[in-house]
């Protein structure tokens, strides 16, 4: 399953389109440009095994870059092109790429990357040039459109977002199947979102993130639209399922919350009944969210738990969510395990971290250290993503929160997803992150960045009767004892909170960090 067997059946078959340009790529289109760009890796010297990079916004070229890679055999890390200069310097070193593609809409940072990535080859820049990067389009223009002889199923090879500390590069061993035959995916898309090449699907997100770049070349291995939003925005969005007929959608809890705070005249203008499924993932969605939105699209939501790593998957549709309201679902792959500070098991309803066993194997490129870390130290078979959460009686999952993000305060364990949940709900609230900061007497105290729909409001007057609001839903100590206010919060477009940027800043003027 691959695209250029669309492109033999059904050459002129959209395979997508990026909106709001509606620039789009057949089929055809697809498999001639990444072939030509296939053979210019070969022409590098670069065989099965190997490593490229590539660093733009969603851009027509994105599914080229990658189906060149996964055709080759070829490792590739799509690396997000929100980026500062030392994180991406740091990236393109690590993951050993020889290739390195880029934009001209991220031309000011990649230009000072090159000194900092001498193993990168070839660095090519699409839409320009500049003395360090040569024309993408240069350099594929005279390659053949005719497939490579040697081809392989090649693997992305992605970063963490460093949301909690350095980006971690997520290596797994190269699929041992002719091209054609990776389908790993596949099956959890037939059996859980009922896809076939009928299906169109809206893909809202940066496509550098694991989940939006995976499931849409799932989408194009069998044969399916995608309809890539060049940057989110909740009205555009709901224009689109109604302009394309979509069919199948992923989203962040985020875009959830910002499509329910629409005006009710907007939300309700579109006409979503061609909209079968929609899934969502990478951050936890708050109930009270959840239930609006199932009433809103009805029992077409479906969740999912997983990481980049593959180390096991949970899963749960509407039904089952409301079965058991704030649930992430239940193990599709792999086995959970609940364990404490000791690494032994907790009973049912307790939380403590998170572990898999009998999922996919992974390390972390070029860290022994990170690698070991994430397994259970009684069980090397068992690993974790760092998160923790509890099982209820039926074996479902449910999160509490990262294992990095705990506040101690007084010896008291406080997971700040509840006030963050519990804050977003407010109408004057448009975002919340909640953390802990330095308090002489009891080590941390809980506090609150909010970002408010209007920043006119953001005063005195707020921040106490957001405390309140807070205080009215949880207990007390949950509750954050002070409130600041931010015009925009560090939120990564794939929902993570860059949350660290906040916290640190607190730390580093209090002269210690913990």
């Amino acid at each position: 399953m691959h695209p250029g067997i669309y492109a033999a059946e059904t050459p002129d078959k959209v395979a997508y389109v990026m909106e709001p340009s509606g620039l789009s790529v057949t089929y055809a289109e697809l498999e001639a440009a990444s072939n030509q760009l296939a053979h210019l890796f070969r022409d590098l010297g670069l065989q099965r095994g190997d490593h490229i990079a590539f660093m733009l916004e969603n851009h027509r070229l994105y599914f080229v870059l990658a189906w060149a890679a996964q055709r080759s055999g070829l490792y590739y890390t799509a690396i997000s092109s929100r980026l500062g200069v030392d994180e991406t310097a740091y990236i393109v070193d690590n993951c050993d790429a020889q290739v390195f593609i880029t934009s001209d809409a991220v031309r000011g940072v990649v230009e000072e990357i090159v000194e900092a990535t001498p193993k990168v080859r070839l660095r090519l820049m699409i839409d320009g040039s500049s003395p360090r990067h040569e024309s993408y389009e240069d350099a594929v223009r005279d390659r053949p459109k005719t497939p490579i002889t040697d081809e392989s199923e090649g693997s992305d090879m992605l970063y963490s977002s460093g949301t909690t500390g350095r980006p971690k590069g997520v290596r797994n061993e190269l699929p041992d199947v002719p091209f054609g035959g990776d389908v790993a995916l596949i099956p959890l898309f037939t059996m859980l979102y009922q896809a076939d090449s009928s299906m169109v699907y809206l893909s809202p997100a940066p496509l550098y993130h694991a989940a939006p770049l995976r499931f849409c070349m799932a989408v194009l291995r069998m044969g399916g639209t995608i309809v890539a939003m060049e940057k989110f925005d909740p009205e555009d969005a709901l224009q689109l399922v109604e302009k394309h007929s979509v069919t199948h959608s992923q989203w962040v809890p985020t875009m959830f919350v910002r499509m329910l705070k629409l005006d009710p005249g907007v939300r309700h203008r579109y006409d979503l009944s061609s909209h079968k499924v929609a899934v969502h993932a990478a951050a936890p969605c708050p109930k009270e969210v959840k239930f609006e939105l199932i009433d809103w699209w009805g029992p077409i939501v479906h969740e999912y738990y997983a990481g980049s790593e593959g180390n096991g998957f949970v899963q749960c549709n509407s039904e089952q969510w409301l079965a058991h309201p704030g649930t992430v679902g239940s193990a599709l792959v792999g086995t959970i395990h609940i364990c404490d500070e000791e690494g032994d098991e907790v009973p049912t309803g307790e939380s403590g971290t998170i572990y898999f066993e009998g999922g996919g194997d992974f390390e972390y490129h070029e860290d022994h250290e990170k690698t070991t870390n994430s397994h259970h130290p009684g069980h090397p078979s068992w690993s974790t993503l760092g998160d923790v959460g509890f099982l209820d009686d039926d074996g479902f999952l449910y999160l509490t929160d990262r294992k990095a993000f705990m506040i101690i305060s007084g010896g008291v364990n406080i997971y700040p997803q509840e006030a963050e949940n519990r804050l977003i709900l407010h109408p004057k609230v448009m975002d919340a992150a909640v953390f802990g900061v330095p308090n002489d007497d009891f080590g941390e105290e809980v506090k609150a960045v909010i970002q408010p729909i209007d920043m006119a409001e953001a005063d005195d007057q707020l921040a106490r009767e957001l405390i309140e609001y807070c205080k009215e839903g949880l207990a007390d100590v949950k509750c954050p004892r002070s409130v600041d206010f931010l015009a925009e919060l560090p939120r990564h477009p794939t929902g993570k909170l860059y949350k660290r940027l906040l916290k640190d800043e607190y730390w580093a003027a209090a002269g210690r960090s913990i």
